[in-house]
């Protein structure tokens, strides 16, 4: 049951996110053609079978099943719906064709313009409402880092201290966690390791790894103090005596002094009870606790970790906002890089609403998580959106430039063409992105993961 509320909720917010941006994108095609005097045929959120429409003025607009896409019906111009009737008649003066090349190139761009706004908006009233709570990097050095089995590969050991990317002094924790910097062969951590300074390169294998590993995210995290918030009933932990409050010193005799140690003690007694010493009320105690099969004790903690949280007014949330919106196409464009220098395989990089809900917006409900990934997503559609591939926005636009700049439009025999193509090209990457989605997802339910 609780897996099929999970399936839903994850089911219900890609629709809902889609079905705005996909709206809102077509919304921008629609005002800006309405505005120069175009015929507006026909509005629609979603691709047939059509579920609802109604009929405005000279427009109809529809709401359809899937919500993977829509479009704007704009008379006289060569489209996905493949309508060329229009071509053995004169042009007329409400026709897209007979609008200056300018104001066809406005009214193709009005979709990837909306979705930009969308994206600025959303970003900025999140920075406005959120602020952000980050790590400087002297607190995170203070420990130092902690590599997971990825960033051990990469070069990193426990306890490493970060102080410059690409020879830049660090600033924050985040910043080292920056995709851009992650998907470029060849740049570089500056470490400090037993007051030695070393270099660690991002190398090819670290970014096919990174791409393709979900728990690759915090290949390294920085180590963090931590208090025992609450036992849970009937686990190790409560049997054997462990109390909220207490500070754990030691595990089967291995010194305790981060959240992280605990874990990689515990997993390496899966199965054992073993000693935890304890200080409680200013006094040391041994307590025998039972790990289980998985390798857990029982108990939840509290990062004790100083984190500062700084507020923005709205004139720097709209500059953060901004920043965060084309910080998207900028990591965006790294991933096609690294896909196109064969960096990153494309059966990691593109994938499907399958891919989009169950990694992105999850199975619970949570509204920044949502806006967040959705305000991505904008900003996502408006770059591959203006991708010059006949079909999509770029393709119109790119033959609207050469019209502009030789003076003389294709012909309309050329555009059906082109436009018949990119509608292959666009079905089979769809069919690839939901053939991965579905291969992606047998495999994860085979293996566990």
């Amino acid at each position: 049951m609780e897996m099929i509320i999970s399936g839903a909720i994850m089911a219900g917010q890609l629709f809902l996110g889609l079905s705005l941006l996909v709206g809102l994108h077509e919304f921008g095609h629609l005002i800006a053609a309405k505005i120069f005097g175009m015929r507006v045929e026909k509005f629609a959120i979603g691709f047939p079978p059509k579920m609802w429409s109604f009929q405005w003025g000279e427009t109809e607009y529809a709401f359809q099943l899937i919500p993977l896409g829509g479009y704007v019906k704009i008379s006289g111009m060569v489209d996905e719906s493949m309508d060329t009737d229009f071509v053995a008649t004169e042009p007329q003066p409400w026709e897209f064709r007979s609008k200056p090349a300018w104001q066809r190139l406005i009214v193709m761009l009005g979709g990837i313009i909306m979705n930009v706004i969308v994206g600025i908006v959303v970003f900025t009233f999140i920075n406005f409402s959120q602020g952000t709570r980050y790590l400087p990097i002297e607190e995170a050095n203070k420990g130092g880092f902690y590599p997971n089995e990825l960033g051990e590969k990469m070069g990193f050991e426990y306890g490493d201290k970060v102080i410059a990317m690409n020879g830049e002094a660090v600033e924050r924790a985040s910043e080292i966690m920056n995709p851009n910097f992650l998907l470029e062969a060849g740049n570089y951590y500056t470490v400090l390791r037993a007051n030695q300074e070393l270099k660690i390169e991002i190398t090819t294998e670290f970014i096919r790894e990174f791409s393709s590993n979900q728990n690759s995210t915090f290949f390294i995290s920085p180590l963090s103090k931590f208090e025992i918030t609450s036992v849970t009933p009937n686990t190790g932990a409560a049997k054997g005596g462990l109390k909220a409050q207490d500070k754990i010193i030691s595990i089967a005799g291995q010194e305790i002094n981060f959240f992280q140690d605990v874990g990689v003690v515990v997993k390496a007694h899966k199965g054992e009870t073993i000693p935890f010493v304890i200080e409680r009320d200013s006094e040391q105690k041994t307590l025998r606790i039972a790990i289980d099969a998985n390798g857990v004790a029982g108990f939840m903690s509290q990062d004790r970790t100083n984190f500062l949280h700084e507020k923005y007014g709205l004139v720097e949330s709209v500059s953060h906002g901004t920043k965060d919106a084309f910080n998207v196409i900028t990591v965006t464009f790294s991933g096609f890089k690294a896909m196109f220098n064969r960096d990153i395989s494309p059966t990691k990089a593109i994938g499907g609403p399958i891919m989009i809900a169950r990694k992105a917006y999850g199975g619970s409900w949570n509204p920044i998580r949502f806006w967040t990934i959705t305000a991505f997503l904008s900003m996502m559609l408006a770059f591959m959106n203006l991708l010059p591939i006949p079909a999509l926005d770029g393709g119109h636009v790119m033959f609207l430039l050469y019209e502009m700049i030789r003076g003389k439009a294709p012909s309309t025999d050329f555009l059906i063409v082109a436009q018949k193509i990119g509608i292959l090209l666009l079905l089979s990457l769809m069919v690839f992105a939901f053939g991965n989605d579905i291969f992606q997802t047998v495999v994860e339910l085979i293996s566990g993961t």
